[in-house]
């Protein structure tokens, strides 16, 4: 079944210490849709500059997808630029050039309306409430967020999560959210705000999912998937967001909704990610194959067996 993304499509310029790439294609759509796109297909909702052309066009349009809701405005293309030292978890912004970003104004088309899959990237927690809304017949949706919104659109937040099904954010955002330091703590109250699962991201060390109670089937025990230990990592940018493609584009690819597809999902989440981090920008979202996804998945999977 389809998905549709909205959020950002950006050129990166990015200094890790595998070396530096300038005004690379990247932006949370981005990264989401070409991840998922292995999985099913993927639509996408945008807004881009007069600097976006059609060799950019041509990275979605090769995975098949659907760009039909990318706006092209007047102006330049989201621009940012960052450092990663020797903590790749974290990055040090130079930049930020919102352009016609700043005025991103997400419009569905009518085509779209059938779409069963909302992702709602880290956008304006309004702007994510309105397509929402506007997208009422989805069957699952799924979001994300950052520290700038926690702390500066609380209100408008914690409005948009009760209308999310799951809600996909790291340790530091989740404990931000909720105002306590433990993670489990932290996990519960983000659940008790409107979200029926949580994934919270642990960036190199994998990711756990959180259920409340009753929602997805019985129980409420988290599960935990591990990372792939990488020997390199050129570049962690679109990490999150390829993560949230992999972990979406499955679920949307199987019949049904139970916990049992969700941990599995995470999985595949985990092996996005993993293949994003190899080269800079989206190099290696466009060139994969499902065999390699499937093969790295089974690595994934022995992870966390001893036999």
């Amino acid at each position: 079944m389809s998905i549709l993304a909205v959020g950002s499509i950006a050129f990166d310029s990015i200094a890790t210490p595998s070396g530096r790439a300038d005004n690379v294609l990247g932006g949370s759509a981005t990264y989401f849709s070409l991840a998922a796109s292995y999985f099913t297909p993927v639509r996408v909702v945008a807004v881009v500059g007069e600097d976006f052309t059609a060799e950019h066009e041509n990275v979605f349009r090769k995975r098949d997808v659907d760009i039909r809701g990318i706006e092209h405005a007047p102006g330049k293309t989201f621009r940012w630029g960052g450092q990663y030292h020797d903590n790749l978890n974290e990055a040090k912004t130079d930049f930020t050039e919102l352009n016609v970003f700043e005025r991103f104004q997400p419009r569905i088309p009518p085509e779209f309306a059938d779409t069963q899959f909302l992702f709602l990237g880290n956008i304006h927690p309004h702007l994510q409430a309105a397509v929402r809304l506007e997208m009422d017949g989805v069957k699952l949706t799924a979001g994300d967020t950052m520290n700038y919104w926690i702390q500066g659109t609380r209100n408008e937040l914690i409005e948009t999560l009760k209308l999310i099904n799951v809600l996909l954010i790291n340790d530091t955002e989740a404990k931000m959210l909720a105002g306590d330091s433990s993670v489990p703590r932290a996990a519960r109250k983000v659940l008790a705000l409107g979200p029926q699962a949580l994934v919270i991201k642990h960036g190199e060390y994998g990711a756990t999912i959180f259920f409340r109670e009753g929602a997805f089937g019985i129980g409420s025990h988290p599960f935990r998937a591990p990372a792939l230990p990488l020997e390199e990592v050129k570049d962690p940018t679109g990490a999150g967001d390829s993560f949230a493609g992999g972990f979406m584009g499955y679920i949307a690819s199987q019949g049904q909704l139970n916990r049992e597809v969700l941990k599995r999902a995470l999985f595949y989440g985990g092996v996005m990610g993993s293949f994003a981090v190899e080269r800079f920008g989206t190099e290696r979202l466009q060139s994969l194959t499902r065999a390699e996804i499937e093969a790295r998945f089974q690595v994934f999977r022995e992870l966390t067996h001893l036999e």
